[in-house]
């Protein structure tokens, strides 16, 4: 079979092999022809005859196929345009051997009839094979060829992605037409699908084969991408390629992006930033997702934020028996509420409207609804905003989680899944120092509950910054983009790691998959899972791509300024500390970071005080007794404070 001998196999080998098939079926048509119109009769003629005649139209029906280019074709993706070649080039064979066989064999013996016979049951000997291959992989023909307004376009990858388009295309609708492709297996290079040719590898100087497209007329006004495994390393190089050539690139999208196989609706679009993250597909179990939350009560807290209502839309997708959306703000509440109700209909769901760092509503929504799971987003994610409000970060952050935490504990909750941030590591601002607080909290009290046969796990995932996300660089960037510029960005080297939101929820799922499937004292409690954020991403790089995107020049039509690093911030984020020792898990895209845990007494008598000086405003205590909980978090820091608030030992000075 064809697709499975390219990957063993060089194209010149693959050729040999279905033009040494096509030549012996040749010679098969030729007898299977004449025994058709002849019947026993054909035991009648002389074997020498027989045998010259079969000989001469093999040689003459070998010379055509390989003259008519019968092997750049892959019969992955046999078409329309396949079935006129083979029936131009067995037309041309049958016309090449009737000269040929008058002149050696005055074809004696032969009936005038031979000639149709022999061209049908060649043509269905040759194709058959072919066009049986196309049918087992797909489980159905499409042959469809029309015309329609053309845009020349040039797609890269030439796989099931490109093959769906160029399909597509020759609906009657059809508004581009593919003058070429590019794919990443050389061994391609030469084939044609659909009657389009793979003109290059795409490692091979895009530009000359560009060039030389235009020279023939076949300028291609539109890169599409078509390959789902390109790195965002090389999506940005043809980026930086298409803006040079004033071609724009798009992106089809993902075949996992279609839904009940629609191709009708099959659309062309731009270049999203998250294409250009250098980041590894993770394959997820989604049957296990499904086994964790189907049938079972499920509690989002803040339901209405970036990555809750990003849970609530993945979790309502595998059939929860009843989902709470729990937040703080009505407005968002109340958005993720109505989409859900267009979402899920049927859905039996709970918004309400309520605060993590109301430690007597917490319980009582708890108690009143039992859920199975809980997951916790609620949080304040904002370095400068927490850094000029630390005391609310504790609140929040902080009492907000122990608060849920102890709830979960206390009605059996199976188990609950704290959101965490790359910024807990080493933290230098209010913000991380917070988070990491809350991780310990929940890692000791996991290690209790795992000890303890039935008890409620705590799943901690951390991991980085999430494209589109409230107090995402990304949103902020639109915004001055819009605006005309400047892009501000605050130093030249500091960088980040991202992931898209959807990614993110579906590896916390998987990471809450992973940890309901251990067994009570199999694994130490209190590990947190680390999600596998790639690369990070330089923030000047990030912006000048936004810049690229949208059809303009970095530097030129769009300014970049750099504004300095604002306090707490961080030129490099981390994952783990150094600490952590890592484990791995089943799924690659998730490591498990070994615990760093306190005694959860110890902590709770803490955080009653820390919690404390935090309601009672008291900023710079809050902040000492932050860094005595998290040793690491930078005691260089000078925290932001809003305009006119002064420290307690200035504000005692005043006052005397």
């Amino acid at each position: 079979m064809r697709d499975m001998l390219n990957s063993r196999l060089s194209r010149v080998q693959v050729s040999s092999l279905v033009f040494v098939h096509d030549v012996i079926m040749a010679a098969l048509s030729f007898v299977v022809a004449l025994w058709l119109r002849l019947g026993d009769g054909v035991f009648l003629l002389k074997p020498d005859a027989l045998v010259l005649n079969t000989a001469l139209f093999t040689l003459c029906a070998a010379a055509v196929f390989r003259f008519m280019g019968l092997y750049r074709g892959l019969w992955r993706y046999a078409s329309l345009n396949d079935l006129m070649a083979i029936t131009k080039a067995v037309s041309l064979a049958m016309l090449v051997y009737l000269p040929v066989g008058f002149v050696f064999t005055r074809l004696d013996q032969l009936p005038r009839s031979l000639v149709v016979i022999q061209g049908l049951v060649l043509m269905v000997m040759i194709g058959a094979p072919r066009f049986g291959y196309r049918l087992f992989k797909d489980g159905r023909l499409d042959l469809r060829q029309r015309s329609g307004p053309r845009v020349p376009t040039l797609l890269i990858g030439a796989g099931d992605g490109a093959e769906l388009f160029v399909r597509a295309m020759d609906q009657g609708t059809a508004y581009y037409r593919v003058v070429g492709l590019i794919e990443s297996e050389r061994s391609r290079v030469g084939y044609k699908m659909h009657g389009v040719e793979v003109l290059g590898h795409i490692d091979d100087d895009l530009g000359a084969l560009i060039a030389r497209l235009t020279e023939e007329g076949e300028r291609p006004q539109r890169l599409v991408i078509t390959n789902d495994d390109l790195s965002g390393e090389r999506i940005s190089a043809l980026l930086e390629l298409s803006e040079s050539l004033g071609i724009s690139l798009s992106r089809l999208p993902k075949l996992t992006e279609f839904k009940n196989g629609v191709v009708d609706r099959l659309e062309v679009r731009p270049i999203a930033i998250e294409d250009l993250l250098n980041r590894p597909q993770t394959v997820l179990d989604r049957m296990g997702m499904r086994e964790l939350i189907a049938g079972r009560t499920v509690l989002v807290t803040g339901a209405g934020g970036s990555i809750g209502s990003e849970l609530v839309r993945q979790i309502s997708d595998f059939g929860p028996r009843r989902l709470i959306l729990l937040d703080n703000s009505e407005y968002h509440l109340y958005l993720i509420d109505m989409e859900l109700g267009t979402r899920h209909k049927e859905l039996d769901r709970l918004p309400m409207l309520a605060d993590v760092r109301d430690r007597g509503k917490v319980h009582a929504v708890l108690s009143a609804e039992r859920p199975d799971l809980v997951f916790h987003a609620a949080a304040l994610k904002h370095v400068p905003m927490v850094e000029l409000h630390p005391t609310e970060g504790v609140l929040t952050n902080v009492s907000g989680t122990r608060n849920l935490a102890d709830a979960c504990r206390a009605v059996g909750v199976r188990a609950m899944v704290m959101i965490s941030t790359d910024k807990a590591v080493n933290p230098t601002n209010a913000m991380g120092a917070t988070k990491r607080v809350a991780e310990s909290y929940c890692q000791a009290l996991d290690v209790i509950e795992a000890a303890r046969p039935g008890g409620t796990r705590f799943v901690t995932v951390r991991f980085g910054n999430v494209l589109g996300s409230t107090g995402s660089v990304v949103p902020l960037f639109q915004k001055q983009l819009a605006a005309g510029g400047p892009i501000t960005v605050t130093h030249p080297d500091v960088e980040r790691y991202f992931m898209t939101i959807r990614e993110a929820v579906e590896l916390v799922l998987q990471a809450s998959v992973l940890r309901s499937r251990e067994v009570a004292g199999e694994a130490a409690g209190g590990r947190l899972f680390v999600l596998d954020m790639g690369d990070p991403v330089r923030i000047q790089d990030l912006a000048k791509q936004m810049i690229r995107l949208a059809g303009l020049r970095p530097g030129e039509d769009i300014k970049i300024e750099f504004t300095g690093m604002r306090p707490g911030e961080k030129l490099f984020e981390e994952l783990f500390h150094k600490a952590e020792e890592l484990v791995p898990t089943a799924v690659k895209g998730i490591q498990l970071a070994s615990p760093r845990v306190v005694d959860h007494a110890v902590l709770a008598r803490a955080l009653d005080v820390l919690i404390e000086a935090a309601r009672s405003g008291d900023v710079d205590d809050t902040l000492g007794r932050l860094r005595a909980l998290v040793p690491e978090y930078g005691s260089n820091v000078v925290p932001m404070r809003p305009p006119g608030v002064l420290p307690d030992a200035e504000r005692r000075k005043s006052s005397s």
